[in-house]
């Protein structure tokens, strides 16, 4: 393991303190540069690695890079965990490079069994693991939302300058006009982003998730009405922007697939809003 992180690293075998986690300190390496902690575990996943290298190693890797440099040279597949608040969503990397997310899921038993029950793509050392998509990592990502944040601060600006009476019409307490219009923007913006990244990182989309995104948009056009006057006059504004980007970045919907897809056999074949006639092309959820 020590000969396998030095060439991954760059750096002498003797500068890499290899140890068990419950082992002796007493017999560790303190000076190394690089020190890595291992613990057996049992199930899918054989052992579990802790690594730290400090400032004086001049190869600072990210992780995902150092799995794949370190599954390569161990002929092995590693496991690391992704960036969203997920606990069983993982990254998995095989010898041969291919990236895929990883369902990790941890048994009730004292020790644990560590199982991979779904992956995003087949690997061949886990012929048990379910392939499929995982939609609820897609939900996690968050992109920014610029336009939404720009109205909810000139909301803000608007209320710092207001008379007492004003403000009470400026409320953003939950459940509010102001609260609904600016959650409702964050949504719809998140999905408009998304689409025009190619829906970036995971390249595709759950169709449920976008029934949603187009129903945030629904919730738009009710919203107006209920604003003060400046306040909506901000609001059109924002819309505006957004409505133009997401038509762009769709195609009309001529034969209604996308209302069908998304809201069943049995819908009419008028929907009140423009959005639900326009549709990505092609749609995310099809995507492989």
């Amino acid at each position: 393991m020590g000969l396998t992180l030095a060439g991954c690293l760059g750096i002498p075998v003797g500068d890499v303190d290899v140890a068990d986690s419950d082992g002796d300190p007493d017999l560790r390496n303190w000076d190394a540069p690089v020190s890595c902690e291992y613990r057996a575990v049992y199930g899918d996943v054989s052992w579990s690695l802790d690594i730290y290298a400090d400032a004086n190693v001049a190869d600072q890797p990210l992780e995902s890079d150092l799995a794949a440099r370190f599954a390569k040279a161990a002929a092995t597949t590693v496991l690391f965990p992704a960036s969203e608040s997920l606990p069983s969503a993982y990254w998995l990397v095989t010898q041969e490079g291919l990236l895929t997310r990883a369902r990790l899921e941890l048994s009730d038993d004292e020790p644990p069994l560590y199982s991979i029950t779904a992956v995003e793509a087949r690997v061949s050392q886990l012929p048990r693991a379910t392939v499929t998509r995982f939609a609820e990592i897609v939900r996690e990502q968050r992109p920014e939302t610029p336009v939404a944040n720009g109205f909810e601060a000139s909301v803000q600006r608007m209320r710092k300058s207001a008379s007492e009476q004003t403000r009470l019409s400026l409320d953003d307490s939950t459940g509010s006009p102001v609260w609904s219009a600016k959650d409702n923007l964050v949504a719809w913006e998140r999905g408009i982003v998304q689409m025009e990244s190619d829906w970036a990182p995971s390249g595709w989309y759950p169709a449920e998730l976008y029934r949603e995104r187009l129903e945030a948009r629904d919730a738009l056009a009710d919203l107006g009405r209920r604003l003060p006057g400046g306040v909506n006059v901000l609001f059109s504004e924002a819309l505006e922007q957004l409505d133009s980007r997401f038509a762009a970045a769709t195609v009309e919907d001529v034969a209604g697939l996308l209302r069908g897809q998304l809201l069943g056999a049995s819908v009419e074949q008028t929907v009140a809003g423009w959005w639900w006639h326009r549709r990505p092309d092609p749609v995310p959820w099809e995507q492989a």
